[in-house]
């Protein structure tokens, strides 16, 4: 069993243009809050990331941690961060920060920046630089292509049963965290490699 006192959120900081993304967000960060969960995200107050991360707070009953490069600090660009905020040089600092900082992973939809994190997570639990477990919230359907694709990839031989069955999936975001709970890690391609 797997255990969460610390969760990172890669999400939009766009709003989407169903009202159910936003829905989904506070669920996800009320179900945190309610749970003691820290969040992890990506700073500012703004689409999705200030959805989870105001439900989340909970009126600062709950930790909540934005990590963010200085250079999208400015107010006009992310808003202002909800709880506590790290400040990094650049992005692979704040990917850095942000991984280590948590004891799991979490996508709900976004855009290019959510995706490059989701499969950056994905690829080093591959390889075998971490164990903790991978979700997509799958809010409205907005992964069921991506989850296509993984399909896919496995049955043309370019990612293993093991490393497929990296990424949960659910709509529900408890019955998500449930899954992420009784995760089991596979062996890494570096572990294999030595191990034999």
């Amino acid at each position: 069993m797997t255990t969460l006192k610390k969760l990172c959120v890669f999400c939009g900081s766009s709003s989407g243009r169903d009202s159910r993304y936003v829905e989904e967000a506070k669920a996800l960060g009320e179900y945190l809050a309610s749970e003691k969960i820290q969040l992890t995200y990506g700073g500012g107050s703004i689409g999705l990331m200030g959805a989870i991360a105001n439900a989340a707070y909970d009126e600062g009953q709950n930790r909540v941690l934005g990590i963010i490069p200085v250079g999208l600090c400015a107010r006009e660009i992310s808003g202002e961060t909800v709880g506590e905020q790290i400040q990094t040089k650049d992005m692979h600092e704040r990917k850095r920060l942000m991984a280590e900082n948590s004891d799991g992973f979490v996508a709900l939809p976004g855009g290019f920046g959510t995706m490059e994190e989701l499969f950056e997570v994905i690829t080093w639990q591959q390889l075998g630089y971490h164990k903790k477990p991978i979700g997509v919230l799958n809010v409205n359907g907005y992964f069921d292509s991506l989850l296509t694709f993984l399909d896919e990839a496995r049955e043309s031989g370019f990612v293993s049963e093991e490393a497929r069955n990296i990424v949960l999936s659910d709509d529900d975001a408890e019955r998500l965290i449930g899954k992420m709970r009784q995760y089991t890690a596979p062996r890494g391609v570096i572990e294999q490699e030595f191990q034999g």
